[in-house]
């Protein structure tokens, strides 16, 4: 039986302020041969980064989260009980669309058990967006019946809306809520959403802290993003924004240098003040190490920070609209 997972315990259980991404190991386009991968993530767990987020959509099926778990547990089964394990599914990735329904929760639960093995427990579970056409209750309650009977450790949500928080916190404690969120993307500070969770004692957790690469210094030109790399769809990569949208990446480089720091470190400082967990994913070993490094801002710095954010706002939607209709 797996303990439950409450939002205290989910505070508790990551050692440091910061998770780490699974998603980067497992992409399409360059996946990471597993052995290179299980080193990375080793040296997230060694240096705190133990709230592992996976997707059994993160990769192909036979290649995804899920599969790359298998594999590190295999290799070290003692890590089990040190990771917590956070885990999206009821998503179909061919058709793009969530699956919130009972059967369909149970049998994403039930497959994600059958490639684990009972090598390692899912401590959050989340429904990787809200299915439009099954109430959120309905989807929560099929979910608290899984932490019930020991299936599951706790219920979490992934890109919800305020209202929909505490809709769902009303049917069964939600242990986390999975949201995007880094200078690029504030909007859940403002949008309801991170006071909700407060208020309810829930963990933000923050995906994509380091701006979906941006703010990692790595584009300077489009051409810089790989041939096949989604970013090539999103609307704050075109080439029409990418130059403003550089612009606050500069700034940002200029406050880090500044400071003595990287980019990426003030992009993950400045989330960790926002009273999230970040959650940035890589593929090297350096650049883990490099992102669980503990680096302060005062409150200067972050009044510094805004005013750059002020004066160089951000061009283009998270997604493209046919996708941004379906957040949230």
């Amino acid at each position: 039986m797996v303990g439950s997972i409450t939002p205290a315990t989910i505070a508790n259980k990551a050692i440091g302020p910061i998770g780490f991404g699974l998603m980067s190991l497992t992409r399409p386009w360059s996946p990471t041969e597993y052995p290179a991968a299980a080193k990375v993530m080793k040296a997230a767990l060694e240096h705190g980064a133990n709230l592992w987020n996976g997707g059994m959509f993160y990769g192909p099926p036979h290649a995804n989260s899920l599969q790359l778990l298998k594999y590190y547990f295999d290799n070290y089964p003692e890590d089990a009980e040190k990771v917590v394990l956070s885990i999206k599914g009821a998503y179909n990735p061919r058709t793009h669309t969530p699956d919130g329904s009972p059967e369909g929760i149970r049998a994403s639960v039930k497959e994600a058990l059958k490639i684990l093995g009972g090598r390692i427990k899912i401590d959050v579970f989340e429904c990787a967006r809200v299915d439009p056409k099954v109430p959120i209750e309905t989807s929560v309650k099929a979910l608290a019946e899984l932490v019930e009977i020991g299936k599951i450790g706790g219920i979490g949500l992934s890109e919800v809306s305020a209202s929909t928080i505490r809709r769902a916190h009303a049917v069964h404690p939600i242990a986390a809520v999975e949201i995007e969120l880094s200078l690029f993307t504030p909007d859940v500070l403002t949008d309801g959403v991170a006071e909700t969770c407060q208020e309810l004692g829930i963990p933000l957790i923050a995906y994509s802290p380091v701006g979906r690469g941006w703010l990692t210094g790595q584009f300077r030109t489009p051409d810089d993003i790989p041939k096949e790399d989604f970013r090539r769809m999103l609307p704050r990569f075109q080439p029409e924004v990418f130059g403003q949208n550089l612009k606050l990446v500069e700034e940002i480089e200029g406050f880090a240098k500044r400071k003595g720091v990287t980019v990426a470190q003030i992009a993950i400082a400045w989330v960790r003040l926002q009273g999230a967990i970040p959650i940035p994913g890589s593929t090297k070993i350096e650049r883990v190490i490099e992102n669980c490094e503990d680096i302060s801002l005062s409150e200067e710095d972050l009044v510094d920070i805004q005013n750059r954010l002020n004066n160089f706002p951000v061009l283009g939607g998270r997604y493209p609209k046919q996708v941004e209709a379906r957040v949230k």
